[in-house]
């Protein structure tokens, strides 16, 4: 098991997934943000919202905005909808995907 750089626990399971960066060849580097994943359909992939507020200068008042992101899954970690994940940014895994999932800060069922 490889240290990544981020204060979080490594996952309990081993995977043979060559991107994950836990037990894989991938680096993380960059931005990395706390969100909700609210889709996993695709394989080894999840949709992963997160909201922040934007300051309107005319209004003088804040606003709700939300991104949603697409982020590699290694099988090791498992995300399920509903869990509250930290992904990290990536080399480009894909045309949508430039972020990987790098730990579970509180599962669904925790909620």
């Amino acid at each position: 098991m490889r240290e990544i750089g981020l204060k979080i626990q490594p996952p309990a399971e081993k995977c043979d997934d060559p991107h994950c960066p836990w037990h894989g060849n991938l680096k993380i580097h960059g931005r990395y943000f706390e969100g909700i994943v609210i889709s996993d359909k695709p394989k080894r992939t999840v949709t992963v919202e997160r909201q922040h507020y934007h300051y309107l200068k005319k209004y003088e008042r804040y606003e709700l905005r939300r991104s949603r992101i697409h982020a590699h899954n290694p099988p090791c970690i498992n995300a399920k909808p509903g869990d509250k994940v930290l992904i990290a940014e990536t080399r480009p895994l894909s045309k949508t995907k430039s972020f990987v999932v790098v730990g579970i800060l509180q599962r669904a069922e925790e909620r």
